[in-house]
């Protein structure tokens, strides 16, 4: 399936989830990057994939269509169906699985890939995916364990993430967001929002040799017409207001924050800021 194939799927694919109920126009400019995306990892129909993080499966439903009837993903959460508003994991997983890309799709939340009870056979996929979810990793040590343990399961890695390395000055503000949030995890105030642990695209290539995995190709992917800038930066302003996360905080740590939210403030548009682009690594 070209690019232009897995792209023209993408109007009837955000109708198949259930999160478009709430919110159609930003449910298909998020598949549509996301078939973007898949398309470039040149994904064959009839392959097998095991998809990490999986969330609400938003890139499962592009992995389903990619590898056809013949195919099949494991995407897997560490998060209960319980988790997610304003549709669960659960609800917007019963959706997928109730339609189309059903039967090709094998959901498994609550599950840890660390967990020693959680194992696969040697190269039982062709494929493991990470998409839009390494930086809520607990640490980058968490994020280096799960890359090690499941080389031996895929053949191929398929990776990609938010860079944080901006291109332009309107896209500061997200990257502004993302270290605040990033410091305030690292300092030890814990929530539950997208970013926790962000690192570079470099960060990454450094990382992968130590996990048996060899990088075969970079590149960057636009992200035009998402909202995750504004989704961000909304989080970033919201911990000056957030006490019990504030409170946690060593007083230089507290300050430190405090100042660049205010930068954030000054410099983020009240809504249309323009995202970070995001790379894509696939690897061996």
């Amino acid at each position: 399936m070209n690019h232009s194939d897995l792209r023209s799927k993408a109007p009837s694919l955000a109708a198949g989830m259930a999160a478009s109920d709430h919110s159609p126009d930003i449910q298909l400019s998020q598949t549509r990057h996301r078939a973007t995306v898949v398309a470039s990892w040149q994904i064959a129909p009839g392959t097998t994939v095991l998809e990490l993080g999986c969330g609400q499966g938003d890139m499962t439903a592009v992995l389903a269509e990619a590898v056809g009837p013949e195919g099949r993903v494991v995407a897997v959460d560490v998060a209960a169906p319980s988790y997610g508003s304003p549709v669960t994991l659960g609800e917007s997983a019963a959706r997928l699985a109730a339609g189309p890309l059903g039967p090709r799709i094998d959901f498994r939340f609550g599950t840890d890939v660390l967990d020693p009870a959680v194992d696969f056979p040697e190269c039982t996929f062709d494929h493991v995916v990470l998409a839009h979810c390494s930086w809520y990793f607990a640490s980058v040590a968490q994020l280096r364990d799960t890359l090690a343990r499941v080389r031996p399961w895929a053949r191929r890695l398929c990776f990609t993430e938010w860079d944080v390395t901006p291109a332009s000055g309107d896209q500061l503000a997200h990257l502004l967001a993302v270290l605040i949030q990033g410091q305030c995890e690292a300092a030890g105030s814990h929530g539950q929002g997208n970013v926790r642990t962000p690192f570079s695209r470099e960060a990454l290539l450094r990382l992968l040799p130590g996990t048996g995995w060899t990088a075969d190709g970079s590149r960057s992917v636009d992200t035009e017409g998402l909202q995750d800038g504004d989704w961000e930066i909304a989080a970033g302003l919201s911990l000056a207001e957030t006490q019990e996360r504030l409170a946690v905080l060593p007083e230089p740590v507290r300050q430190l924050l405090l100042t660049q939210v205010d930068v954030l403030r000054a410099i983020a548009k009240p809504h249309g800021n323009r995202p970070l682009a995001a790379y894509s690594v696939t690897a061996r």
